[in-house]
């Protein structure tokens, strides 16, 4: 019985991955097929070709027929093919100087979560903060926006589920809040049991924020990277920089803003703020008398860590040297280390790389040489190929002229406000980045952005920034984002409680980054008028 059982399950599975291979199969043979005509119609030029690829890879990366990152290899070999670019050029588009910088954060990344440093943050953070279930909530959103702001989204997600778990968890036993949602609490399988309102508002607040954080510095999410590298790709001769510190100072108050609005709306939506007669209301109020337990769980938890390790010493400092650097490279309003060497262009790949360099200098542990090697950990070089595989087709894309003829052809955006054609194009990046990757949205989408600046006569940052910043405000769907992914895997939260929870933090988001785009360009860039450098 136990064998047929398994034959079963295998043939299951199997059926399963043979269905996927065949609509996969399916899909690659009718996509570039349907599409076919752009090339045949207009074969005579690169413009056409290279937008029939674009739309060829924007929609396998879009329904992800492959792999993200296998498909962003397709570049590599077909962009020579067809000759649009030559193998040289194309390769070094997988290597260039954000995905250098890219990939040293990533691994100062792993570092802190290997030497478990962010555990150590979060918690102090929320013994800081305080433990009643407001100040519970509002320590975990801001940990959260924190963490994210130097360690991948997903990382940071993953690490911060688990705590909140241990915490919720207590208080349910201690029967201070009900976790569970009445409908599910009676079934024994805890993979089951739906999340009550107040968890999901723990749990989805805090991904929320971890969202936000992720936006705030340059490494702190991929996609920062990758409109940086296609604007400054787009306009070399820029005087405009997106350095990191004018980075955060365009980004950093909108982050700030938003983490506090969503910790707030949350509040409102699934806490009961301002409902003192509501379910919701009452069991907070209830857990305000028992602080006294979720400061033994707090505690308890930071004491199983034991005392700062020299390991997490070393990498602290390590990691506030390479914020220094980054900070103090070429900030623009003092002199910069750089400008002072600045025999050759050095960029913010020098100071990632240096922190990445030295941490392989020094060990976790002085007792002796053989006791200095861990456990490993994995690195998502798929990320690379993925950044990689966009940059290609945006250098593509620039040398055969596609961006330049859509761009011509979004000129009559020309005859609406500046302001208006920011928002659209901030909510465009919002509603593309809900149903797919947020890197592939702004690989396809920032482009076309920067062109039509050209064509409307307007500041190329005056949209690309916010654009770049929107294609990462993803709270609506698992889908949009992997931090959504992971926590709805993780806690079983229904679709239709994300979307509810996180239409007001979007809606917050993407206000915030409209009137950021107005107030924040006027202090750091000046006029939204088109500079000499952009219509050249």
């Amino acid at each position: 019985m136990e064998n047929e059982q398994s034959e079963s399950v295998s043939c299951g599975y199997a059926c399963k991955s043979i269905c996927r291979f065949h609509w996969r199969g399916i899909a690659m043979i009718l996509v570039p097929l349907m599409l076919s005509p752009i090339f045949i119609m207009n074969s005579g030029e690169d413009a056409f070709l290279c937008l029939y690829i674009v739309c060829v890879i924007g929609i396998f990366w879009i329904t992800e027929v492959l792999p993200l990152h296998i498909t962003s290899i397709i570049p590599a070999f077909l962009l020579p093919m067809v000759g649009l670019l030559d193998s040289h050029t194309v390769c070094a588009q997988y290597f260039k100087d954000p995905l250098v910088m890219f990939l040293g954060g990533l691994m100062l990344a792993l570092t802190v979560e290997y030497c478990n440093l962010h555990q150590r943050i979060a918690l102090i953070t929320i013994k800081i903060v305080g433990c009643s279930p407001r100040r519970l909530h509002l320590g975990l959103v801001l940990v959260g926006s924190f963490i994210s702001m130097s360690m991948p989204n997903s990382a940071t997600t993953a690490m911060m589920c688990p705590i909140i778990k241990a915490i919720l968890l207590e208080l349910h036993d201690q029967k201070i809040i009900n976790i569970y949602d009445l409908s599910s609490e009676k079934e024994q399988n805890e993979r089951d049991k739906i999340p009550s309102k107040i968890a999901v508002g723990y749990y989805l607040s805090t991904v929320y924020a971890i969202t936000i954080g992720g936006c705030a510095t340059l490494i702190g999410a991929d996609t920062n990277l990758v409109f940086k590298a296609i604007y400054e790709t787009r306009f070399p001769e820029a005087d405009a920089k997106l350095d990191f510190p004018i980075y955060m100072l365009y980004a950093m108050p909108v982050c700030i803003i938003a983490t506090f609005l969503i910790w707030l709306i949350t509040e409102i939506t699934n806490f009961g703020f301002g409902r003192p007669n509501s379910k919701e209301s009452k069991e907070v109020s209830a857990g305000n008398e028992n602080i006294a337990i979720m400061n033994q769980i707090i505690n308890q938890k930071y004491k199983e860590l034991g005392p700062m390790t020299c390991h997490e010493i070393q990498v602290v400092i390590i990691f506030l040297i390479m914020i220094i650097l980054l900070f103090t490279r070429s900030p623009g309003f003092f002199v910069g280390w750089a400008d002072i060497l600045n025999e050759k262009q050095i960029e913010s790949s020098m100071p990632t790389t240096l922190a990445f360099f030295v941490l392989f200098i020094f060990p976790i542990k002085y007792i002796c040489v053989r006791f200095c090697k861990g456990k490993e950990k994995s690195v998502p070089w798929g990320l690379m190929f993925l950044l990689g595989g966009g940059f290609a087709l945006a250098e593509a894309s620039k040398q055969s002229g596609m961006t330049v003829m859509l761009g011509k052809s979004l000129a009559f955006a020309q005859n609406f406000p500046h302001y208006v054609v920011q928002l659209i194009c901030i909510i465009t990046g919002v509603f593309f980045t809900t149903f797919s990757a947020n890197v592939a949205i702004c690989n396809i989408l920032i482009p076309v952005v920067c062109e039509m600046a050209v064509a409307i006569k307007t500041h190329p940052l005056y949209v690309v920034f916010p654009t770049g910043i929107a294609v990462s405000i993803a709270f609506l769907l698992p889908v949009s984002t992997p931090p959504n992914a992971i926590v709805q895997g993780y806690t079983n939260i229904r679709t239709s409680d994300m979307t509810f929870c996180g239409i007001g933090p979007t809606i917050i988001c993407i206000i915030l980054l409209f009137v950021n785009g107005q107030i924040g360009h006027l202090l750091i860039y000046g006029s939204a008028e088109a500079p000499s450098w952009a219509l050249k």
